[in-house]
């Protein structure tokens, strides 16, 4: 580091808006990630449907959410449909990114799961006299988290990550906080170190709480 002296109390002092942004990636990426889910099984079901709209419709938004940058997908929320007049706000266009991002993701995984199940449990449902939402609501759902919980949480964990690219479009998420309050007062390696910290902590307090989730309603057994 050569000379530099480091004022560690500058980053501490603005603990409170640093605190305040983490609220802000903690908050979007949850919400990204609850809406992505359910969008995602109705994705995973129009890709295994023999509807060829629905299959098309899946398959289209599975195959730009997997193969094109994040940075791309909250460039065209922000700036690409505020050409066509559209104006989001820049929270409002991370999420809608994560979301459609999330979604994409999810659905293969989803789709992986629904066909890791034998499909003799649904011809079993069904002789049961369940209606197909039945059958998904109490049979196959439950099964399919169950097996790809590992995979979830760990696109849980890219979502928090990734909602730091909110900075390029002015949202004030961890990084974006941590950027304007480094703007002010030039301190940059005290005020990021301190954010990758914050990111650990986050991190690391969602898979633990995801082993403590996997235990409560898995009891353990997951694959």
């Amino acid at each position: 580091m050569g000379d530099y002296q480091f004022h560690w109390g500058v980053a501490f002092d603005a603990m409170p808006q640093l605190l305040q942004g983490a609220w802000t990636t903690i908050h979007v990426s949850v919400l990204s990630m609850l809406v992505g889910i359910i969008i995602a099984i109705f994705l995973s079901l129009g890709k295994m449907s023999k509807s060829k709209v629905l299959y098309g419709i899946a398959n289209t938004w599975i195959e730009i959410a997997r193969n094109t940058p994040a940075l791309f997908q909250i460039y065209m929320a922000y700036f690409g449909l505020g050409a066509f007049g559209i104006h989001l706000s820049p929270y409002f266009a991370v999420f809608s990114a994560l979301v459609f991002i999330n979604a994409g993701y999810l659905a293969e995984t989803f789709r992986g799961g629904f066909n890791s199940i034998p499909q003799t449990q649904y011809s079993a449902s069904k002789s049961l006299g369940l209606k197909p939402y039945q059958v998904y609501r109490y049979i196959i759902l439950p099964q399919m988290f169950r097996r790809i919980y590992h995979p979830l949480t760990n696109q849980f964990v890219w979502s928090i990550l990734m909602s730091s690219l909110g900075i390029l479009v002015g949202m004030s998420e961890l990084s974006g906080e941590t950027q304007r309050l480094q703007s002010l007062s030039f301190r940059t390696l005290e005020f990021f170190i301190v954010a990758a910290i914050l990111y650990y902590v986050i991190t690391k307090l969602v898979l633990l709480g995801s082993d403590i989730t996997a235990k409560i309603f898995f009891k353990g057994d997951i694959s």
